[in-house]
């Protein structure tokens, strides 16, 4: 009874464990020149998948990065996300690559997709009128 109790005891906590290791974004920190954002990451499939669907806003120094295995062609669309966004794509040297601005939500059942013109590792969502805010353009350098 007791090995019984324990055994579930374990698949519960590893349930919670896979839970959180796949639908919490862990934060990281970009820059560019001396402006930072906290930027949740988007590693897996599921979280990758999710973004920021549902989110009311985001703040100033707040994005979402998406980080890729390998550079390649990669689709966004805004289907319920709820506020404007900026799409920057950066290659595997974190150079920016392509900025799509001022995309807004998707409203209808049939979205835009945004894609990038030359392969990227990793883009980064900030709130529309970011990129022209802080000077960011193709060619630019981010750290994270």
């Amino acid at each position: 009874m007791k090995v019984g109790l324990a055994a579930a005891g374990l698949l519960v906590a590893a349930g919670l464990l896979g839970y959180f290791m796949i639908f919490y974004n862990q934060k990281t920190k970009v820059c560019f020149n001396d402006v930072c954002f906290q930027a949740e990451a988007a590693k897996n499939r599921f979280t990758i998948a999710r973004g920021l669907m549902f989110r009311e806003n985001l703040a100033e120094n707040e994005a979402m990065l998406f980080a890729f295995k390998k550079e390649g062609f990669h689709s966004f669309w805004l289907k319920n996300i709820l506020i404007p966004l900026d799409i920057i794509f950066l290659d595997k040297n974190k150079k920016v690559i392509e900025v799509v601005k001022n995309v807004q939500p998707c409203k209808s059942e049939k979205c835009q997709s945004y894609r990038n013109q030359s392969p990227a590792q990793y883009v980064l969502e900030v709130n529309a009128g970011t990129a022209d805010r802080i000077g960011l353009q193709s060619g630019s350098l981010l750290r994270f």
